[in-house]
């Protein structure tokens, strides 16, 4: 009977190892690859425990071989344990795995040949490390399991450990079991009090429920009194449950070492009464596989979607990327396109009024913002002649005075009079034109250099050439705006013309008021006048010879004003209107391609020099997405055994 009962469990085994060992060689394949690397989370179990909580004694059992020993922290890097049950191997096989090195080793050597890869990873001393070694053990017999041992936690660094060692290790830890995909083992000592372990407290910040945490007793037959208490009451929400264990002792074999534990539990007085279900290494290994099964079996599916995405993102991210020029042609057909490009942004930008291009930002919205500072420049403008002399009239008496000469006839308006005034307040407002050209220009530079490094940010070194010559045609074209201006403002003072009828009509209207200032300003104190309202005239009785003169000259030049001012903004629009189109039409085109390309075509060249970003970028994508689909091969061929697995 026991040998039909061992026979269907060998079949039951042989079943199961059949259907999980490919899922559990593809997750560490997976793992090899270092598709965590790219942000896929994998099925990991992940052993934690304070230090001399029993953690190497239990892998030990597992696995059945030696792992180092000593005072202090044994593992000092995470050691990945691959088991994988071979019936067939008449002797174990075991080799470690680290920067891309595989070392061949032997059960009698395994621990020095660990120390010693340790040492070769951490330095010799007793510093950690994050870089994980990986010991595979193909041997019959074992549980097929994929185990990550972690550094024993420890608070007060002994000699030759770095003051922040509790440090290291809790950020080593962390890093291991905040992914949902791990499972938790926590490894406590029946000798201790379990609230009380460190590895507890950091098990529960990530697993509060504690629904993929498994704990294991060691250490059973050292405290055996209220251990039964301690794993059914739960006090630190142990979601997977508990297994109790006996460690090996001395130089007892694995088999003896089984056996003693059978015997514990099932003749100790207080130990027997622990359900047989959850003693014992052969129960551990059980639920560690069944676990590890469910997990896989559940994770899997999202992670076959998680390299899908991932893949599918980084190949879209490289075809994004800028194309690895290797010629000279194609260094021309790439900075032509992206010229056409910047043009037309700009066409659509500063000459139609278009911004689907910035929807959302204001300061690119340019015509409508160009136009906000023509306003805001007309506005600035004197719309009514203004006078230097508070006292009505007198500023026209005094230039009067000073343009009048022996040859002149009685009471005829000097032109020479009117130009000096209208020069004069021409030059006081010469300033504002300047001001606002300056302004607009200064936008218009950061509008055209903001849309040519946008279309060419896929080539960073060529940006300073453009955005220098950017700024010197804006430069170019700023100056010879000043210019015009300059010259509109030497026109204006140079002499009083318009054949606008609305000098007339507005001269006319304000001329209206002459019969009665001819005939009161002498007698009385203040006048109506239209245009002006009532205005103060008693200073004027002793310039009566003046008075009818500067009265004339006062509304020619007011009418004449709003003709110069209209004119002024006028022109000066129209002028930015026409500069800004030839820029974006002929001059941006021919001052890039000549500063660019040139007689030695410097900055063409510079294109074909990929940045050491770019490049490093670009290598990396590459790498991804070759290690992605390899990743996708693997998985691809073991989901039909996740659905059979499932079932």
């Amino acid at each position: 009977m026991a040998r039909a009962e061992a026979k269907n469990v060998t079949a039951l085994s042989s079943s199961f190892n059949d259907h999980i060992r490919p899922i559990l060689d593809a997750v560490d394949r997976l793992r090899q690859l270092k598709v965590m690397q790219e942000g896929i989370e994998l099925p990991t179990i992940v052993v934690v425990g304070d230090q001399s909580s029993g953690k190497s004694s239990v892998l030990e059992s597992l696995a059945g071989i030696s792992l180092p020993r000593g005072q202090g922290i044994c593992t000092r890097v995470p050691l990945i344990m691959r088991l994988q049950d071979d019936p067939y191997l008449s002797q174990p096989q075991l080799q470690l795995e680290y920067k891309d090195k595989t070392i061949p080793t032997s059960e009698d050597g395994i621990a020095d040949a660990i120390a010693s890869a340790t040492d070769d990873i951490a330095g010799s001393g007793k510093g950690i490390s994050n870089t994980p070694l990986t010991l595979v053990v193909r041997k019959s017999g074992v549980p097929d399991l994929t185990m990550v041992d972690l550094p024993g936690i420890t608070r007060v660094p002994v000699h030759g450990q770095p003051e922040n060692i509790y440090e290291q290790i809790s950020n080593i830890i962390m890093e291991y079991i905040t992914p949902k995909e791990s499972i938790i083992l926590n490894v406590l000592s029946a000798t201790v009090d379990f609230p009380t372990c460190e590895s507890i407290r950091m098990s529960q910040q990530v697993d509060r429920t504690g629904e993929r945490t498994l704990a294991v007793v060691t250490k059973a037959d050292k405290a055996p009194e209220g251990l039964l208490e301690k794993v059914t009451a739960d006090d630190v929400n142990i979601g997977l449950g508990y297994v109790c264990v006996r460690n090996r002792i001395g130089d007892e074999s694995y088999e003896q070492a089984r056996a003693e534990e059978r015997k514990l539990f099932e003749t100790h007085p207080l130990l027997s009464r622990i359900d047989k279900s959850i003693v014992g290494i052969p129960v551990l290994a059980q639920r560690l596989m069944q676990i590890q099964a469910a997990s896989i079996a559940k994770s899997l599916p999202d992670i076959v979607k998680k390299i899908n995405e991932k893949l599918s993102q980084n190949i879209s991210e490289l075809d994004e990327m800028p194309e690895n020029l290797g010629s000279m042609g194609d260094a021309v057909r790439v900075f032509l396109h992206m010229l056409s490009m910047s043009k037309e942004s700009l066409r659509r930008l500063l000459i139609r009024g278009e911004f689907d291009e910035f929807p959302d930002d204001a300061s690119m919205h340019a015509t409508a913002r160009m136009a906000d500072m023509l306003d805001q420049f007309s506005g600035g403008l004197p719309s009514d002649c203004p006078s230097a002399d508070e006292r009505f009239l007198m500023e026209e008496i005094v230039v009067l005075e000073e343009a009048k000469g022996i040859n002149g006839l009685p009471n005829f308006l000097p032109r020479n009079a009117f130009l000096i005034l209208l020069r004069r307040k021409v030059k006081d407002m010469s300033h504002g034109p300047g001001e606002f050209v300056q302004k607009v220009w200064a936008y218009v530079e950061e509008v055209v250099i903001r849309v040519l490094l946008h279309h060419s940010e896929n080539y960073p070194q060529i940006q300073p050439l453009i955005r220098r010559a950017s700024q010197n045609l804006i430069g170019n074209m700023r100056n010879h705006s000043l210019n015009f201006i300059r010259e509109t403002i030497e026109m204006e003072m140079a002499a009083d013309y318009t054949t606008n009828p609305d000098y007339l009509k507005k001269w006319g209207e304000l001329m209206g008021g002459h019969d009665a200032f001819t005939k009161n300003y002498f007698g009385q104190s203040s006048l109506v006048l239209p245009g002006f309202g009532e205005v103060d005239v008693g200073h004027l009785r002793q310039y009566a010879a003046m008075a009818e003169q500067a009265f004339d000259m006062r509304m020619r030049i007011m009418a004449y004003w709003k003709i110069v001012v209209l004119r002024l903004v006028d022109t000066v629009g129209l002028h930015i209107i026409y500069s800004v189109n030839c820029l974006v039409e002929r001059e941006m085109e021919k001052e890039i391609v000549g500063d660019l390309v040139g007689p030695r075509t410097a900055g063409l060249e510079k294109m074909l020099e990929e940045s050491p970003a770019t490049a490093a970028k670009r290598e990396r994508l590459r790498k991804s997405i070759e290690l992605l689909k390899e990743s996708k091969e693997v998985v691809a061929g073991i989901m039909d055994r996740v659905v059979t697995t499932i079932n």
